[in-house]
């Protein structure tokens, strides 16, 4: 397992280089001159040319990879040209926020996914199975904006229980932040849980018809202890490549969603970035959203060996 693990942490380096170089190269296709979106509609040529100057677009691309990626490796994601603020700094504001929406949407799904999932599987054919298909088939039809929608106009207009949109921090008030995110969370959360509900009954069902789990019923096993010790950790290696890949979708910032609730997260921040024509915003937020990826796959990986004891040799 250490040898497995010092190969992947190899793999990632040069792996994040040629998405460094990707991220860098196709942002400088988008059109507009952030000189000229900085120095304000009067444009003055002179201004111009000084943030030209400071921002070293005055130089070739490879002289501005090696200025962008040089100050990567110090931690220095470069400056806002909209705000006048490091990315970095940028990043981690919004960072928390973007975790505890990931966290809690994974959390209702895994919740209503995977219990779902196995009652689909063990009680194949039957009225359960129907409901569990209906409800998976429900969560991944429907658009995120337009339950995100529907909800508001229930519990935030309606019923008045939940607030419509905006933000509270955790540290200001922690009741009133759980309101402002439960909703938007369990947008987020549905869909995913359909999608495991999906791979996890289809995932039992070919476990469910093993000879091992024949063997463990013939042994006068209950069927709890078939299902849930015998059966599911070895039904769990898709469902964790699954979750590791939603996990890192989420953290890159479910943009429709934010802007519906108004949550100042990823999303939000990467929009505003790419119509203000931020370059070094939009590069800091998915170079850190491609490191997520990774280490997210990597971190499935090892979960591989918890649930699989066959993986360890």
């Amino acid at each position: 397992m250490f040898d497995f693990l010092v190969r992947r942490l190899a793999q990632l380096v040069p792996t994040l280089v040629l998405v460094s170089m990707l991220v860098f190269g196709l942002q400088q296709l988008l059109p507009g001159d952030p000189a000229k979106v900085l120095a304000g509609e009067e444009q003055d040529p002179a201004v111009v040319e000084y943030l030209r100057k400071k921002l070293h677009l005055d130089e070739p691309l490879p002289v501005r990879y090696a200025y962008w990626i040089g100050g990567v490796v110090r931690g220095d994601l470069g400056e806002s040209i909209r705000n006048q603020q490091p990315v970095l700094d940028l990043i981690l504001q919004k960072l928390p926020v973007t975790l505890q929406l990931a966290a809690m949407a994974m959390v209702i799904a895994l919740v209503i996914g995977i219990p779902a999932g196995i009652v689909s599987a063990v009680a194949r054919g039957t009225a359960w199975d129907w409901a569990a298909n209906v409800f998976a088939l429900w969560g991944i039809s429907t658009p995120n904006f337009w339950l995100g929608i529907l909800l508001i106009l229930l519990f935030a207009v309606n019923l008045g229980w939940l607030p419509a949109s905006g933000y509270v921090s955790p540290f200001e008030d922690l009741g009133a932040n759980l309101r402002s995110m439960i909703l938007p969370a369990f947008v987020l959360g549905n869909a995913i849980a359909a999608v495991l509900m999906r791979h996890t009954r289809s995932a039992m069902l070919q476990v469910l018809s093993a000879d091992y789990v024949r063997t463990a019923r013939a042994k006068g096993l209950d069927e709890r202890t078939v299902v849930l010790k015998h059966a599911l950790r070895n039904a769990l290696t898709p469902v964790i490549t699954l979750g590791a890949l939603e996990l890192g979708t989420l953290l890159s910032g479910a943009v429709l969603t934010e802007q519906v609730f108004t949550i100042p997260g990823f999303g939000k921040l990467i929009v505003d970035a790419v119509f203000n024509r931020d370059y070094a915003v939009v590069q800091g937020v998915v170079l850190v959203t491609a490191t997520a990826y990774m280490v997210l796959n990597l971190l499935a990986d090892l979960a591989y060996f918890a649930v699989n004891p066959r993986l360890r040799n």
